[in-house]
């Protein structure tokens, strides 16, 4: 197995990226799913190793529990995978730095080229994954439901999902109708989802009970013949959680 991290230099962003790539063994004899996993709001591509997910899949393998496949975790910065701005800035405020820029764009044209070109991986949406922690899960769950083309398999592992737009405590949104965009509730209730596979997560003791929004995301993808599940774990909204969780996630994944 291989964890390594490359970079991008972003035209879209317009600065140099990070991203971390894990591979197992012999993945050059064959192509393989890749799945994209995207950190949380303080967190960036270092995701994989402070998970030490490449020993935790290389064990999951080594034992025939889960099939080979490619783990990338690109840094998304402070932006909730969003296309918030034209050109990227940064601002600052009560939620640290804020990162703003075309990152939507920057996953979709720049990050996935770049990985299908440079590793043997299946090319298609039967071969690509996304899931991803916190504000990470809640970007994966607007980008995977919005681009079913690209993905056939979505996580939102304690996704930062709000239930309602707070115009003074909304510093990526430039109002209701952009965030109306990227709401993963609004998009389930707008789209049809029979050929994606969903699974959604969160600790009973989350401090900010976005177990709720994961029981209204459910809800709505059920309704519409979506193979979906969502489990209420015990934990808080932590690095913990996920580490307790990790295995699961990647069984997920890797059946």
């Amino acid at each position: 197995m291989s964890l390594t991290v490359r970079t991008i230099n972003s035209r879209i962003l317009g600065k140099t990226m990070n991203l971390a790539v894990y591979c197992p063994d012999g993945y050059e004899n064959t192509d393989l799913t890749v799945l994209y996993y995207l950190h949380g709001r303080s967190g960036n591509e270092t995701l994989l190793q402070w998970l030490e997910i490449d020993k935790v899949a290389d064990e999951l393998r080594a034992a025939g529990q889960i099939d080979p496949f490619i783990i990338v975790c690109p840094n998304l910065d402070n932006s909730r995978g969003i296309n918030s701005s034209d050109t990227y800035r940064e601002i600052h405020g009560r939620h640290g730095t804020v990162h703003q820029g075309r990152y939507e764009d920057y996953l979709i044209r720049e990050v996935i080229p770049y990985i299908d070109n440079t590793f043997h991986t299946v090319k298609n949406r039967e071969g690509r994954y996304i899931g991803g922690i916190s504000s990470g899960g809640y970007a994966a769950l607007h980008i995977g439901l919005r681009y079913q083309e690209l993905f056939s398999k979505v996580g939102g592992h304690m996704p930062a999902i709000d239930l309602f737009y707070a115009d003074e405590d909304e510093p990526y949104f430039a109002d209701e109708a952009m965030w109306l965009k990227y709401d993963p509730v609004t998009i389930a209730q707008n789209g049809v989802f029979e050929d994606t596979k969903v699974f959604l997560d969160d600790g009973k003791d989350d401090e900010g009970q976005f177990y709720r929004a994961c029981e209204r995301l459910y809800s709505v993808l059920k309704s519409k013949g979506t193979e979906v599940q969502n489990h209420l774990f015990t934990g808080s909204h932590n690095g913990e959680y996920v580490l307790t969780n990790l295995k699961t996630y990647l069984y997920f994944y890797g059946n």
